[in-house]
């Protein structure tokens, strides 16, 4: 009976070690920065093979120096990194745009024209912490980034406010971007922030790698996403369960648009209906057929800005 306690305690010793291992080993493999991530010609590079008309706007507003780089240190301390470009024809409207899982804001400059060129805002694109040209050791799949975003969104407002006009800001993110946002709209906002657009955003980090999970290494959720989610609360802060756009978006009560993909496998859309219903108030939901993820507005891009018009009431 001894010897069988010795092993079975042996056995249950050297599982618990496994699976803090295999959790330190998913929490790396999830959060860990793209170590290319500074690489901004990388970067417009694939804006130019994806989105060549968004390119040439783009390398025309920079050499005119419409479009401009500026830093900020946030509460945290840490050196974030942010694009932004004037419209005179603003008359108060900013556009602030969040970029999607381990990208940066430069990929994102095809919704920088669509609202600058075509809509006629001010923009503001933010590099997330741990992305692009910003400090940060960790991704934090768009929880903590919403403080981030909060505060950029304050920074638009000071740096484009122009006496007697009144200030109107739409936040409109992409995947982990639409997460960050949808996660913004739960927040106590400012009465300048008027509506939100969630691109093919998640209904909640645990939900994300939980799918992740089993589709990449056919594991279930228990007992590895439980133990993730504590080391990630150690390490950083946060657990999985908390990071939840669902219950951030029920808490929302300004205009949101949802766009889905039918076809998209990286965020599922049968994400799509949840977070529509979960949301209160005016909102509306778009699918594009055949579409897979975050492509929109690359395969229906005048239907694309059509939608955002009707959300801004333009």
């Amino acid at each position: 009976m001894k010897k069988l306690l010795i092993i079975t305690a042996a056995a249950l010793l050297i599982t618990a070690l496994a699976t803090i291992g295999a959790g330190f080993y998913m929490l790396s493999f999830s959060l860990s920065p793209d170590a290319n991530r500074h690489d901004t010609d990388s970067a417009y590079r694939q804006l130019h093979d994806n989105y060549p008309v968004a390119w040439a706007w783009a390398d025309s507003m920079k050499n005119c120096g419409s479009l401009r780089d500026t830093f900020v240190t946030m509460p945290t301390g840490e050196r974030h990194h942010a694009l932004y470009a004037r419209n005179d024809s603003a008359h108060g409207r900013t556009a602030v745009i969040v970029h999607g899982y381990k990208d940066c804001a430069i990929k994102f400059l095809y919704l920088g024209r669509m609202y600058h060129h075509d809509l006629g805002f001010n923009i503001l694109m933010p590099d997330l912490h741990a992305h692009g040209l910003s400090e940060g050791d960790a991704i934090q799949m768009g929880w903590k980034d919403r403080l981030d975003v909060l505060h950029w969104m304050a920074v638009a407002e000071r740096l484009f406010r122009r006496p007697a006009e009144a200030s109107q800001m739409v936040v409109h993110g992409v995947s982990m971007g639409a997460a960050t946002t949808m996660n913004v709209s739960g927040e106590e906002l400012p009465q300048y922030v008027r509506w939100f657009v969630a691109d093919c955003g998640y209904t909640g980090v645990w939900d994300e790698f939980a799918l992740q999970l089993k589709e990449m290494f056919g594991m279930p959720q228990f007992p590895l996403m439980h133990v993730t989610s504590m080391l990630c609360n150690a390490r950083y802060g946060w657990t999985f369960e908390e990071a939840s756009p669902i219950r951030q978006v029920a808490r929302c009560n300004r205009p949101m648009l949802f766009i889905y993909g039918d076809s998209d496998t990286f965020v599922p859309y049968s994400m799509a209906m949840p977070l529509y219903k979960a949301k209160q108030g005016e909102k509306s939901l778009w699918t594009t057929h055949g579409t897979r993820h975050a492509r929109s507005f690359h395969d229906y891009p005048e239907e694309y800005v059509k939608r955002v018009k009707k959300l801004l009431g333009q």
